[in-house]
Order: C-alpha cells, then structure tokens, then sequence
C-alpha cells in the first residue's frame, strides 16, 4: 500500500510525462526552426525567473529549436549612469543617448549584461556565444532621425552569416542592442526592433517578445481581456483606436513588420510567469497575445 507521499510524488510524476508527451507535436513541428526571443523586463531583474529562462533555452536547443536571444538592459544602464554621475533622459520614450551616454550604454549591455546571460546560459549547460550588432557586421545602424536624441539608430541592414553559422554548430547566440554604422559610430537601439529584424532576416518560425504584461488586453486595466490571437489587420486596427498605445504601441509595430517580412508568428508573451517561453512553445493553449499573418493555423 503506497503512502499519502508515495502517491502524491507518483502523480507528480505522472504530470510530468503528460506535459512531455503534450509537449512532443511542438518539438516535432519545430525542431531545426530558429526561434528569436526579445529577453527584458522582470524576467531579466528576478534571479528566480533568469535562471528559468536560461534553462527554458537550453531545453529547446536540446530538442532541436534554435533560439537566438536579444537583449536590452534600460535599469542596468540607468544604475551605472547614476554611478558615473551622468543624468538620464528620455524624449518621446526615447533614451536621450549623447556620446558619453553611448559610451556607458556600450560598455553595460557589451561588456556586463551581455556575457552574464551569455555565463548564465553556459551554467545552465547551453552553449552560448555573446554578440552585439558589430560582430561579423550583423547589424549595420543608421540615425533613427529625431532631432536631440543623439546616437538612437534604426537598422539599416543585415547580415546573419555569423549567426547562421553559430546556430548550425549548435551554439546559443545572445545579441545586444548596440550596433554602428558605415562610419564605425555606435548607435543604441531599441532591443524589440533588433529582435524583429533579425527575425524577418533569419526566416524564423516564432518571435517572441518578452514583457511584464499579460499580452494585447482589450481592456488595458482588465487582465480578462486578453487577446490570445489576432491578425496583421486587427493588430493595426487596435492601434489607430488607441487599443493599443503607449510601449506596446513599439512591440506591436515590430510583430507586425516582422510578420510582413515572413515570420510565421509573433507573440507578447508575460515574462513574469515562470517558464513563460516553453509554456507559449510547446503546450496547446499557450500564453500571451499571438499576431500572425492572415490564414495562420496553429
């Protein structure tokens, strides 16, 4: 006769397996697929959930997906701008980024948050590689144009060699948001557009941003309202009535341009959930909001 522990850690185990096997169609579906995930927000604060993520990553390298992450780090770069004694500032939600603000945001996303992530990925037993915009010319920057911002760039090009040949070797590349132009400047720019871009570039099955909120909410005040799936016409819809507005205006903007260049599917997913990405990859009914081009079938 088994005891009240013995069964409960059968049905535990039980559990187990059935996610497994749940999980088997979507590892079969997406094996040999690049996967690029935009990683920010309380997932990259918690050390509980950081360490998920991590794991979450090497889990889907292990059964085949190739994931490629890109990073920003706003708080981290703020933290040392305080230490440097150089006051931030922000115009049209923009980082104000003048060149001694360049040079700290450089070093922090290079230097620091970059190869944490990157050691954190290898402890976890990925193999990861570090890599910024510079790299193998992976990202070419030009001005995003607004007057007073400084060195904030756009993407003006391309080149995914260098991550093509690290995905095929089973290495975990993780990007951070800084990258130059012809001339060798360094531009800061937005992580979500360089998670975009690469995902257009790469061919990607999925990109997935990363966020502190529940997804698309009809009603931004009412979880319940979550939009679990919508097309390229409504996401823009939503955002000319104002549905969406604010920071997810950026985000849904980057789904939908990434979708137009031939990415199947976009996700904003809730980055304080724990296992957040293998919950939105491998179960049926996945979490946050998926914009997808019209005629999609999950």
């Amino acid at each position: 006769m088994l005891t009240e522990k013995e069964l409960s850690q059968q049905e535990s185990e039980a559990m187990r397996v059935k996610v497994l096997s749940e999980a088997l169609p979507y590892i079969q579906q997406f094996a040999g697929r690049t996967i690029v995930v935009k990683y920010g927000g309380a997932a990259m604060k918690d050390s509980a959930l950081k360490d998920q993520v991590m794991r979450d990553l090497v889990f889907l390298a292990c059964v085949g997906v190739r994931p490629v992450l890109v990073h920003g780090g706003g708080p981290e770069i703020n933290s040392w701008l305080d230490k440097l004694g150089i006051e931030p500032q922000f115009k049209n939600g923009l980082r104000v980024t003048d060149a001694p603000t360049m040079d700290v945001v450089e070093m922090v996303l290079v230097g620091r948050v970059n190869k944490e992530i990157v050691a954190l990925i290898n402890q976890a037993g990925g193999s990861a590689v570090g890599l910024c915009g510079k790299d193998g010319n992976l990202i070419t920057a030009r001005p995003q144009g607004d007057e007073g911002i400084g060195f904030v760039g756009e993407v003006s090009s391309v080149n995914t060699k260098i991550l093509e040949a690290l995905v095929k070797s089973g290495y975990i590349p993780v990007v951070s948001s800084v990258a130059a132009d012809e001339a060798g400047q360094s531009y800061n720019i937005n992580a979500d557009t360089i998670a975009g871009e690469l995902a257009a570039a790469l061919g990607a099955e999925k990109l997935i941003l990363m966020t502190d909120t529940a997804g698309i909410l009809q009603d931004p005040k009412d979880p319940s309202t979550l939009l679990a799936q919508l097309d390229i016409q409504q996401a823009r819809e939503l955002m000319k009535t104002g549905v969406v507005s604010g920071g997810m205006i950026p985000k849904v903007t980057c789904c939908v341009r990434s979708l137009a260049q031939g990415v199947k599917a976009a996700h904003i997913i809730d980055g304080r959930i724990p296992h957040s990405l293998l919950l939105e990859i491998l179960t049926d009914t996945g979490i946050g909001s998926m914009i997808v081009a019209s005629g999609y079938q999950r």
